[in-house]
């Protein structure tokens, strides 16, 4: 065998999407490549290997196919799907490898797990592949009645609960996009469809397609693959990374010397500063936008879990950012929503609650720290990005204003 790396394709995207299809087309039109394929189904039913060998392009008697049954390759089959990828890298039989991932897995951990075989001093395994492409499929019709519809969440069951959630991981963590079934909407929706994929992640290279037929050259050997570079396309990161700047020549300081900041009653409210990001032209024509919410000052806790588990505008499409309340001073969370689902996690310590001298130190290291400290509150804050369709952004921003402890 060459020392050439076999190069993998991971294809993501919800059930129902095309990906089988798409993965049956790409079978049948090898073109000099020897394709071994893992699939990853749910459950008992192992529908998609079925498919893919009723189609007569492939089945378990000639090793093309190595079927994953039990359960999801982002958790409990890490190691079984590296095993699996070296075992078929080793074999000599094939010069391409694609994974199909369960339409409920989210990408990044996968991504992980095959980055890291291609580095020998990150595993004990071998280093013989190389991720080349995340494809994420789409189904542009259901898109449009997702997010631009409101009626087509009515259905309030468990899939309907994830799904958003899951195309948005999809759709952030990937460098290419096939858009399918644009035959099913007119042009102008899938313009809007478009700029709502825009507005979640400008970086990935969109193919519009039908039936999941796709030019093997736009999502084989491409070497597009950059985890770094992929994992800093969502807008939303960037949206937060690129207020910094904006912000300085706005930000209000304030010359208190003490650090709790309770006994704070003065025009901390509006020292908030919501900027438009990116693409105000053809984004906000569908009324798609992004804004940032930022204060200084905690959330009472219980006003804020209830603003969001019972008040959370339909509107608001991807959420993310931090934020801190007045019962945990020393702890930053990380808030975040993607359509329906909603998680709170703690993401670390402000530097403002470690000791003088420590804090000194962090800061020093730390140039953007020292840009955006407050003499009041240190780094904490509340900084979150909002991307929506059809946002009332002041209402959004008077509500959060309305959980700020006063």
């Amino acid at each position: 065998m060459s020392n050439k790396k076999i190069p993998v394709t991971l294809l993501t995207g919800y059930l129902g999407a095309g990906k089988t299809t798409l993965l049956n087309y790409v079978l049948g039109n090898q073109k000099g490549y020897k394709v071994a394929v893992i699939v990853n189904d749910i459950g008992e039913v192992n529908i998609d290997a079925s498919l893919i060998e009723a189609s007569g392009v492939v089945n378990q008697q000639n090793d093309n196919l190595v079927p994953l049954t039990n359960g999801c390759i982002c958790c409990t089959l890490k190691t079984d799907l590296m095993n699996q990828i070296i075992e078929l890298a080793e074999s000599g039989k094939f010069n391409y490898i694609l994974i199909e991932a369960s339409g409920i897995c989210e990408p990044l951990p996968i991504a992980q797990s095959i980055t890291a075989l291609e580095d020998e001093s990150q595993t004990e395994f071998p280093s013989i592949v190389r991720l080349d492409n995340i494809v994420t499929v789409v189904d542009a019709k259901r898109m449009y009645d997702e997010f631009m519809n409101g009626e087509a969440l009515v259905k309030e069951n468990l899939d309907e609960e994830d799904i958003e959630n899951l195309l948005i991981q999809q759709i952030e963590f990937c460098n290419t996009i096939v858009l399918n079934k644009v035959d099913e909407i007119s042009a102008e929706d899938k313009a809007k469809v478009i700029a709502v994929i825009r507005s979640l992640q400008k970086e990935a290279k969109i193919i519009e397609a039908n039936y999941g037929h796709v030019e093997l050259d736009e999502i084989f050997d491409t070497y597009n693959f950059d985890f770094e570079k992929v994992g800093m396309s969502a807008e939303w990161i960037k949206a937060l990374n690129g207020e910094d700047e904006e912000e300085d020549e706005h930000e209000h300081h304030h010359d208190h010397d003490d650090d709790d900041g309770d006994d704070d009653d003065d025009d901390h409210d509006h020292e908030h500063h919501h900027h438009h990001h990116h693409g105000e032209g053809e984004a906000l024509e569908y009324g798609i936008s992004t804004f940032i919410y930022h204060a200084r000052r905690p959330f009472d806790r219980l006003m804020f879990e209830d603003f969001v588990s019972s008040e959370w505008p339909r509107a608001i499409i991807r959420s993310k950012g931090l934020c801190w309340f007045s019962t945990e001073r020393d702890m930053a969370f990380i808030f975040e929503q993607s359509g329906k689902q909603k998680t709170l996690g703690e993401m670390g310590r402000w530097i403002a609650s470690a000791p003088k001298h420590k804090q000194e130190e962090l800061i020093a290291q730390n140039p953007d720290v020292k840009k955006n400290w407050d003499p009041v509150y240190g780094d904490r804050e509340q900084r979150i990005v909002f991307i929506g369709h059809e946002m009332d952004k002041e209402a959004i921003i008077k509500a959060l204003d309305a959980c700020l402890v006063k």
